[in-house]
């Protein structure tokens, strides 16, 4: 008989214990918010620019 009870309470712990943890779960964050977008102008083209200057030189010094 006592046995019968242990497992009883044992289960019905377990059960609770199941619904307490998934009540208890924290929900997954949303999306974030859209950043301020930005204008990719001057600062970008000044660089490939000059990336493409470097090369270009590069390859003149390499050939002569």
């Amino acid at each position: 008989m006592y046995t019968m009870m242990k497992s009883v309470v044992l289960c019905a712990l377990i059960l609770i214990l199941t619904a307490v943890v998934s009540v208890a779960q924290v929900p997954p964050p949303g999306l974030p918010a859209s950043p301020d977008q930005a204008p990719i102008d001057g600062g970008l083209g000044l660089l490939a620019a000059a990336g493409g200057a470097y090369a270009w030189k590069r390859l003149r010094n390499k050939q002569g």
